[in-house]
């Protein structure tokens, strides 16, 4: 199918779903299923941020290698602030400060990964051997962060051709081979060449094979078998005269049998579902540096996301797609001590959920067996201003403003909502002595109502899904703290409180409403209250030749209404994780031998309030309490260039060392012990799992 790439960065969007109820006993899939400084970019190049500038994190092509990450989790085990749970690759979600990835705005080359096919998956896939490089900024922050950036940002860079071409070179490959003990192996191969000055291409295909996998008790965890396919192909670089211009195609499947919900363990003699989730994304950029400070950057992008579930025991084969279109042009000018970008972008929406086995077999199933396909659509557009102004060599000031209008339209049920609303930021970073530098920022995001969760849009006929008179969702974020960096010494300390007035969410469950109003649906999404986080994040690290040490330690305390909330009852919301630290040493006696550890430690929460919904509902006598037991993880990474260059490179690492038995504070709590909610529980994470690669560079 052919598509119109329009130029656009985008960004992440809110897809709100409902929470499960333990119980398995509905009549629908909607129902049954409910049971450091950022990386230069492109043209405008050495980016400043001031607002959240303390709590940034930039991770590099070296570290990414190190690690041999392979999914989201290895990406992020060593970043203050993100935690991602679920486990298996498909069902891994991203927490920045307890907030779940649907209200980030998470991009590749500016290609928005966004909307929820089923909230017991994930929403953010992403290859690493792809990357050259991951930008993460936690919290609300310039104005420049894109649409609904309502908990920060991630941005993901693939690798361009002239990242891996020598000098010199107008043709070259990279194979690699690895092994994993806890369980399968994974290949790739990468092609790229010169096709005329600074112009390239490459081409990439990845492979990943996982039998299931064992917890630290030695337990084989059912369901947790996967194959994961990826091809990728990039041509583009420099044109000349400060222009540059690239395109890109990627394709990733991921297929295997898993539980009903992927992200939930399986039960002894439970059945196991065949699913496949797919995405397609292709990307146009281009970008223009003058030499009188002027510059202009511009992405166009398309995505398509696909899952599909055989529930063989019901109403057989379902399936969601997502489909995302949209543009964003912005301009910079460098002049007087000001640097400024304004931009303007759009992004369209489109979900669809649809049956797509035999009617004979759906229609018992569905609220109305003469419909059996569900569409939603969505609009976007933003306007945006930032302004660095460097008052005096000391003291860095930033100030700016956004405005957005959303819209989306449930077009099977005939509802509609839209808003719009300014968003305004301001920032300081003052050079008090050589070194020490002192920043406080203060930003607001606005966010509306967007398309929801592909899995749950079916809704009985004659229910409301929204909320008459929703109103969008508005934050506030305060950072501050103090930072140091001298002889080899590096340290921040950072406060921030963030506040989301008027969240939307899709509880679980239908409230009885008043005599004369209109029904709520079973997914209904409205207003529920305010969220609050607020923390602290201490680092400090300090190198000195080959040796280097790091560490942070984490705190923040997520709620909504004054509760703390918890994966299950506000799942596509947040969770909540314990205080966490890590320490990671590293040894490098030459450009071509490396060593690092590193230790993870998630401190007890314990007495997590949950089930308030389902005690306002009546579904039981009262909330309960589960805990979320601490642990500590040590990995251990070393990489070796035998012939000291890059012709020839074996890597190893060992991933939980002391084969822990442990689930991450950031998948869903262990329900188990609470009568009727045996089967809520986030996944056990894996025990030991050591990594071999060997990669071949001609």
């Amino acid at each position: 199918m052919q598509r119109t790439l329009l130029f656009g960065v985008a960004a992440a969007a809110l897809i709100p779903h409902a929470p499960l109820l333990a119980q398995d006993a509905a009549a629908t899939p909607c129902e049954a299923t409910r049971d450091d400084c950022p990386q230069p970019e492109r043209a405008l190049e050495h980016e400043i941020v001031v607002v959240g500038a303390l709590t940034d994190v930039a991770i590099d092509r070296d570290r990414i290698e190190l690690t041999q990450a392979n999914d989201l989790a290895d990406l992020f085990r060593q970043v203050p602030s993100v935690s991602v749970g679920g486990s298996l690759g498909i069902a891994q979600k991203i927490y920045v400060r307890g907030l779940e990835d649907s209200l980030l705005n998470v991009t590749i080359d500016g290609a928005p990964q966004r909307g929820t096919l089923f909230h017991h998956v994930g929403r953010v896939t992403i290859e690493p051997e792809l990357l050259e490089s991951v930008d993460v900024q936690a919290g609300a922050g310039e104005a420049t962060s894109g649409f609904g950036a309502v908990g920060g940002a991630v941005r993901f860079r693939t690798r361009d051709p002239n990242d891996l071409l020598r000098p010199g070179q107008s043709i070259g490959g990279i194979a690699k081979a690895g092994w994993f003990s806890n369980d399968g192996y994974k290949v790739s191969g990468t092609l790229f060449a010169r096709l005329t000055g600074d112009i390239g291409v490459l081409g990439s295909y990845v492979r990943t094979d996982r039998e299931n996998f064992r917890d630290g008790d030695g337990d084989e965890l059912l369901g947790t078998s996967a194959t994961q396919e990826l091809g990728f192909v990039k041509v583009g670089g420099e044109l000349g005269g400060g222009h540059r211009l690239s395109a890109s195609y990627e394709m990733r499947d991921e297929q295997g049998a898993f539980g009903q919900r992927p992200n939930w363990p399986v039960l002894e003699g439970a059945d196991l579902f065949p699913a496949e989730g797919q995405r397609q994304t292709a990307i146009l950029n281009y970008g223009y540096q003058g030499p009188d400070g002027i510059g202009v950057e511009a992405t166009g992008y398309w995505t398509r996301s696909e899952f599909t579930q055989d529930r063989y025991d019901r109403w057989g084969l379902y399936g969601a797609e997502i489909e995302t279109y949209g543009f964003d042009v912005r301009g910079r000018l460098q002049s007087g001590g000001h640097d400024v970008i304004a931009g303007f972008e759009h992004r369209n929406d489109r979900v669809v959920s649809r049956y797509l086995g035999d009617a004979a077999m759906w229609q018992p199933w569905a609220w109305d067996p003469a419909v059996g396909r569900f569409e939603e659509r969505g609009g976007l557009m933003g306007l945006y201003i930032q302004d660095h102004w460097q008052v005096i060599e000391p003291l860095l000031l930033s100030f700016g403003a956004r405005y957005d209008a959303y819209d989306v339209n449930l077009l099977t049920y005939g509802e509609a909502t839209d808003s719009d609303g300014l968003s305004l930021n301001a920032g300081a970073q003052l050079e008090v002595l050589p070194g020490l530098k002192l920043n406080a920022g203060y930003a607001e995001a606005f966010r509306g109502k967007e398309i929801g969760d592909a899995f749950t849009l079916e809704q009985r006929p004659g229910r409301l899904t929204l909320q008459p008179g929703l109103v969008p969702e508005r934050v506030e974020n305060i950072e501050a703290g103090v930072s140091y960096a001298a002889a080899g010494f590096r340290a921040s300390a950072a406060y921030f409180d963030m506040t989301i007035d008027d969240v939307i969410l899709d509880q679980l469950g239908t409230r009885r409403p008043a005599p004369g109003q209109p029904l709520e649906g079973g997914v209904y999404y409205e207003n529920i209250g305010r969220f609050r986080s607020e923390g602290v994040e201490l680092r400090a690290g300090y190198t000195t030749g080959p040796f280097s040490i790091d560490g942070f330690y984490n705190h923040y305390d997520s709620r909504l209404n004054g509760n703390r909330i918890e994966g299950y009852e506000q799942i596509a919301l947040g969770n909540s994780m314990g205080d966490n630290w890590n320490v990671t040493a590293g040894y490098a006696p030459s450009p071509s031998l490396s060593f690092q550890a590193s230790m993870t430690r998630f401190e007890d929460l314990n007495d997590i309030e949950v089930l308030f919904r389902e005690t306002e509902l009546g579904f039981i006598d009262g909330t309960r309490t589960v805990d979320k037991p601490g642990y500590t993880v040590v990995d251990l990474f070393a990489r070796w260039q035998p012939f000291g260059t890059e012709m020839l490179e074996l890597q190893a690492a060992v991933y939980n060392l002391f084969d822990l038995q442990y689930r991450a504070h950031a998948s869903v709590a262990d329900y188990s012990g609470i009568p009727g909610y045996e089967i809520v529980a986030g996944l056990p994470e894996p025990g030991r799992n050591v990594r071999l690669t060997a990669a071949v560079r001609f």
